[in-house]
């Protein structure tokens, strides 16, 4: 595949996130893929495997009540990676969430097979989610 059609993937990937849509999020992921978080908050590391990812993406979710917002910025394909800028909203209790965020992809065979995340304040994160 090429940059494109990566790119492609990614805008259905956040399309599917954003309308909780799990069965194409699913289809979206490799069996054997790795999310990492960055951090050292109880979401950081690295979720292994498509199951891991889709539960922490559901614990985003819950923690959230249901109300992170992932706005996508812009994508922008390569030969091996795939790289989305987006704007993460979120509140809980009293606390709310308003950052930028990156994520490098590596695509193969159209699906996602790894992705790292990076925020724009990694403390901040941490200590919103936990």
């Amino acid at each position: 595949m090429g940059a494109t059609e990566d790119i492609d993937v990614i805008h259905r990937g956040f399309a599917a996130f954003s309308a909780g849509d799990m069965a194409t999020l699913n289809d979206l992921f490799t069996e054997d893929a790795v999310w990492h978080v960055p951090g050292s908050g109880s979401l950081s590391g690295p979720k292994e495997g498509r199951d891991a990812i889709l539960s922490f993406f559901g614990e985003l979710m819950t923690r959230s009540g249901g109300n992170l917002k992932v706005e996508l910025d812009d994508v922008v394909g390569g030969g091996d990676h795939t790289v989305a800028m987006s704007r993460n909203h979120a509140s809980r209790d009293a606390n709310t969430l308003d950052q930028r965020a990156v994520i490098v992809f590596t695509l193969r065979d159209g699906r996602v097979a790894e992705a790292r995340q990076f925020f724009e304040d990694t403390a901040l994160n941490d200590a919103f989610w936990d």
